[in-house]
């Protein structure tokens, strides 16, 4: 029996769709190995959302050659897209047949890979800058994970000029309605109790779609489909958040008050520069109102600090700014050159020591932040998906629909399922609680 060793490079739409690969192998009678496992068959699911995630690619690729010197190779994802002629040049792959999958053709690639290897390197790359519709890579399970990810959509048009998924990841392309809705099903009748909706531009789900399906009543369906699993919402752009999602997340149970969104900066003259669509007052609304509707709701925030022309002065109102809100944490992340944006060639490029300042200063504002958001909620009870496996200390841990790392005691019935958890005290990493009633 043949196997198979799946490495996974970057977002959770990546994540999904190599749990696609997983069940497609598996269907064919093979057998999907752990990681540094031997394997037959070696796919990398690769990422290039910044030069370093680029390099830690190619990375992945050296590892895949040297471990497994008679496997097949096969590189898919974004760094493939985009870097055929590297890896062609690549001294590592020089005597090597592999084969290189593009994003636009990755439900190609179990099938692709049961038809053997060939003698010389197959490109099947298609064309993502015109891809038309979004590929099918149905999931049986998501591994043994209480929580699954669903991808409803791929693709962005955004062009932020720091940014390549563009190039990518193609035009926006959406997983019609019904096809969503059975693999929800899917996942609900395996056991997942919390399903997380994720794409490259989630917002921009269904625009593409005959019907024109909004996000708002794809998410209205499947909680009523499915109402015994939580959804939870990756990311949205700012001004993609209205009444309609609040209202819909404050009425169903069984859609999380945890929402994702990215800034990017707190500088209009800044976001002007990387062609965001939006400024810092529209922002400050955007927040606002999420707390009007959902008080007690996690707030994430994506910033990038570093970027080119962002003065001391500019990073100081950019903080300050940041403090005015009411949130709950940031994924913060220094600005890195990736070549083919337009922000590459941008003068003023900040050093990296400033850069790493700056990050280290706001993961400090990040760090305060949630310390006080998981204060305020220290009494309550809350429903806790309680992950599959205990912590280093023996106790059983998972996340509060709103985002809190819990840990607790309780017996071995209680891995993944959903338990009410009473939270009681503070600690470095988590909040100490007890089953609630």
């Amino acid at each position: 029996m043949k196997k198979v060793l799946i490495t996974t490079l970057g977002c959770k739409v990546n994540q999904y769709e190599s749990a696609a690969f997983k069940a497609g192998f598996e269907d064919a009678g093979l057998t999907v190995v752990a990681r540094n496992g031997k394997a037959d068959i070696v796919v990398i699911n690769t990422c290039a959302v910044t030069g370093s995630a680029g390099a830690q690619s190619r990375q992945a690729v050296h590892q895949a050659l040297r471990k497994n010197p008679g496997a097949e190779i096969i590189i898919c994802g974004c760094y493939a897209e985009i870097a055929a002629g590297e890896l062609a040049a690549d001294e590592e792959l020089q005597d090597r047949a592999y084969t290189l999958i593009g994003n636009s053709e990755k439900d190609q690639l179990v099938s692709r890979a049961l038809a053997g290897p060939s003698d010389s390197p197959k490109i099947i790359l298609g064309d993502i800058a015109h891809a038309k519709e979004i590929c099918r890579l149905p999931v049986r399970r998501f591994g043994d994970r209480v929580r699954a990810y669903l991808r409803i959509q791929d693709g962005c048009e955004s062009f932020c000029t720091y940014c390549i998924v563009p190039f990518t990841r193609g035009p926006s392309r959406s997983l019609p309605l019904a096809e969503v809705i059975d693999q929800a099903k899917i996942f609900a009748d395996v056991g997942h109790k919390e399903i997380v909706l994720t794409g490259i531009h989630l917002g921009n789900y269904g625009k593409d779609l005959p019907q024109k399906p909004t996000l708002v009543a794809l998410l209205d369906q499947l909680t009523l489909t499915t109402p015994e699993v939580a959804y939870r919402i990756s990311s949205l752009e700012p001004l993609e958040i209205g009444e309609a999602l609040l209202t819909l997340m404050q009425r169903r149970s069984n859609i999380q008050p945890h929402l994702h969104i990215p800034l990017q900066s707190g500088h209009d003259e800044i976001l002007t520069r990387m062609n965001r669509r939006y400024n810092t007052e529209q922002f400050r609304e955007v927040i606002t109102l999420c707390k009007e509707y959902l008080p007690d709701a996690a707030i994430g925030i994506d910033i990038l600090v570093g970027f080119p022309g962002e003065t001391d002065a500019h990073f100081a109102a950019s903080k300050a700014f940041l403090q005015s809100l009411d949130f709950t944490y940031l994924h913060v992340f220094p600005y890195s050159i990736r070549p083919g944006t337009k922000a590459a060639g941008f003068d003023k490029q900040v050093a990296k020591r400033v850069k790493d300042e700056r990050v280290a200063n706001l993961r400090q504002l990040s760090e305060e932040k949630k310390t006080a958001f998981w204060r305020s909620q220290l009494g309550r009870t809350w429903p806790v998906v309680v992950e599959g496996r205990r912590d280093e200390d023996g106790m059983l841990k998972g996340f509060t629909a709103n985002y809190i790392a819990v840990t607790f005691s309780g017996p071995d019935d209680l891995l993944h399922q959903v338990v009410p958890v009473r939270l009681l005290e503070l600690k470095e990493t988590s909040v100490r609680g007890e089953r609630g009633a």
